[in-house]
């Protein structure tokens, strides 16, 4: 039998999640609520690392944030597309897990991927509701399934979000979950080639812009996420 997930967080890379909403999962989980992760790819053209070492970092970022499940679908780095192949292989991924949230990448970003992903997810998110669609992951058909809510978080750019998480009991959480891949971020004793994701300032402006949102909304620290459609509250007590 299938876990049923609340929430399905996909990333193009292995450390895109832990970096974009890493608060808010860790949040989530503490709260109850059941969450998986999907790496589209194993990020095999990153400057540093290995695939092989990626995943097992990818595996203990998983363990501290505490995660249900994650999955990687070993999809082409750098050469994501929005093609019915790949939409397929979502589909199927949010068929079998019926997450009612689903978290994916920025809607515009420094690594094309990013942005590809995030298309991708979303309309694999559409596509998983119709009936007309058939998959079948070797036990019959599977049930459509559209999850209720498709959001965006924020990466490299710093795009304005349409509603930010207080995530400040978490934002250790985030951090440890990040350091989790250490062959990605700063290390000053390694002899890898630098990015622009391995220097000290890099590592240190996740912090900063955590801290700048939660500044605006009157927290500690906090995540921004893009949304697909009008955020919707019960009563207008209900925001803060």
């Amino acid at each position: 039998m299938n876990i049923k997930l609340d929430i399905l967080a996909i990333g193009a890379h292995p450390d895109d999640v832990e970096l974009g909403c890493g608060g808010t999962l860790a949040k989530e989980i503490a709260e109850g609520k059941m969450v998986g992760i999907l790496d589209l790819t194993q990020g095999e053209l990153g400057t540093r690392g290995t695939p092989k070492i990626r995943a097992m970092e990818a595996e203990a970022a998983a363990g501290i944030l505490g995660v249900m499940l994650r999955e990687n679908l070993g999809l082409p780095d750098g050469f994501l597309e929005n093609s019915k192949e790949y939409q397929l292989k979502i589909v199927e991924v949010i068929r079998k897990y019926q997450p009612d949230i689903v978290l994916c990448n920025a809607i515009d970003d420094r690594h094309p991927d990013h942005a590809k992903a995030s298309k991708l997810a979303s309309d694999a998110c559409f596509l998983a509701g119709l009936r007309a669609i058939k998959t079948d992951v070797g036990y019959g058909d599977q049930e459509a399934w559209r999850p209720k809510n498709v959001y965006h978080y924020i990466q490299w750019k710093d795009i304005k979000p349409d509603f930010v998480v207080d995530i400040s009991d978490y934002m250790d959480v985030k951090e440890n979950a990040i350091k989790a891949f250490k062959s990605q971020f700063y290390d000053p004793n390694s002899q890898e080639p630098e990015s622009p994701i391995t220097s000290k300032n890099f590592f240190e402006s996740v912090s900063y812009r955590a801290k700048d949102l939660g500044r605006l909304v009157g927290v500690s620290y906090a995540e921004g996420f893009n949304t697909e459609r009008y955020v919707a509250v019960k009563k207008i007590s209900d925001i803060f």
